[in-house]
């Protein structure tokens, strides 16, 4: 039946695939504008100093994020499409922006059991489930309603995930807050409850390129993880249940190092993943000031443009993906071919298979708890 409903919606959305779809102006920073088009809606959130950022509630997807370099110079550092046409029907399934789930990343053989019961997921990649199923959470479409208060601009998702959709069980009432503040931050804001006990691992996918999207690739940025250990993944992707050091290996980005420096060494953890694309286990203290209860996830600096991108996050992990299978064959919204490793998405998450991996932090949501997590993107320049 959901897989009806998407497809109805696809031939529904015929009107909308014209370029400039997401393109349209921004109002002031006291209000929100919206974009109306029947059911799908795009909201556009502006701060004083001229950050932007759009969202559609079609997988409460952020189309683009739109920043100053060192000079003020203002550009879009999210990759992603014009029109909705290109979130539906993208080559290879990128995710570019959406918000991913019921469980964000994998699940080894598409299956876990939760008090003796086995449940089988929708495998979609390779012999695994990859980021809720064949129609995840970036699939479907969000209930939205937006405010403003002193905090910022915030636009507010709802979703209600039905027991065993994609095979998952449980009634998952699911609400994503995105807040653009006047800090020049991102904020998301995850809360879930559910009727029965079920694994629960939201996370935000965007891909970013802090040159500007379609500008090239991204092995120049400097990236800082806040991270001593990572999980090391087998031939498909899976972890292998060790929580291993990074000193030592290509996986170490304790201080600010080049992307592309080892991305090419001869490691087998590289092998496996074309690149980077795994998860890092994140250190309990901060080391950057103001951080309060916020773990310091990560830091991105490119150094052409100056931009700054940091992440801080109540999550335990993060997953750096560096667009290992971008090749070329998808194009833009600045018209620009996205080409092998032109963004990188750093997803703050629980670690992957946690349902199936008895030594991670549990994913599992009971009725009466409340799934409640926040990350916070912060842009700057220097």
């Amino acid at each position: 039946m959901r897989r009806q409903i998407l497809v109805s919606l696809m031939a529904g959305l015929s009107v909308l695939m014209t370029a400039g779809y997401f393109a349209a102006g921004v109002q002031g920073a006291d209000e929100i504008a919206v974009e109306d088009f029947s059911i799908i809606k795009l909201y556009k959130l502006k701060n004083s100093h001229g950050l932007e950022v759009h969202v559609t509630n079609f997988g409460a997807i952020i189309t683009s994020i739109v920043v100053p370099d060192r000079e003020g110079k203002l550009g879009d550092i999210a990759l992603g499409y014009n029109d909705v046409s290109g979130y539906i029907n993208a080559v290879d399934k990128p995710y570019f922006g959406a918000i991913v789930g019921r469980y964000g990343n994998r699940i080894a053989g598409g299956k876990f059991s939760i008090d003796g019961k086995e449940y089988k997921l929708a495998v979609n990649n390779g012999p695994n489930a990859l980021h809720g199923g064949v129609i995840g959470f970036d699939k479907v479409v969000w209930d939205a309603e937006t405010k403003v208060d002193q905090a910022g601009q915030h636009v507010v998702l709802k979703y209600l995930a039905k027991d065993r959709e994609e095979g998952y069980p449980g009634n998952l009432q699911v609400q994503v807050t995105y807040t653009l503040t006047e800090k020049n931050q991102l904020v998301v804001d995850y809360l879930a409850t559910t009727d029965k006990a079920t694994p629960v691992n939201l996370t935000q996918h965007t891909y970013f390129n802090l040159k500007g999207e379609g500008q090239g690739d991204i092995l120049g940025h400097e990236l800082t993880l806040h991270a001593s250990h990572y999980t090391p993944v087998d031939e498909t992707l899976i972890p292998t249940g060790e929580i291993a050091p990074v000193a030592g290996t290509p996986f170490d980005f304790r201080k600010p190092k080049a992307i592309g420096r080892d991305i090419n060494a001869d490691d087998e953890q590289l092998r496996f993943g074309g690149g980077f694309d795994h998860n890092w286990v994140l250190n309990e203290a901060s080391s950057k000031p103001g951080s309060g209860d916020m773990r310091f996830a990560a830091e991105v600096y490119e150094p052409t443009t100056g931009r700054v991108l940091t992440i801080h996050t109540t999550e335990p992990g993060i997953q750096f993906y560096c667009g290992n299978f971008l090749d070329g064959r998808l194009q833009g919204k600045s018209g620009q071919a996205y080409v092998h490793r032109g963004g990188f998405c750093l997803e703050t998450q629980h670690y992957p298979d946690s349902p199936n991996q008895p030594n991670f932090p549990s994913t599992i949501l009971k009725p009466g708890q409340t799934y409640k997590t926040q990350t916070v993107f912060g842009f700057s320049s220097r």
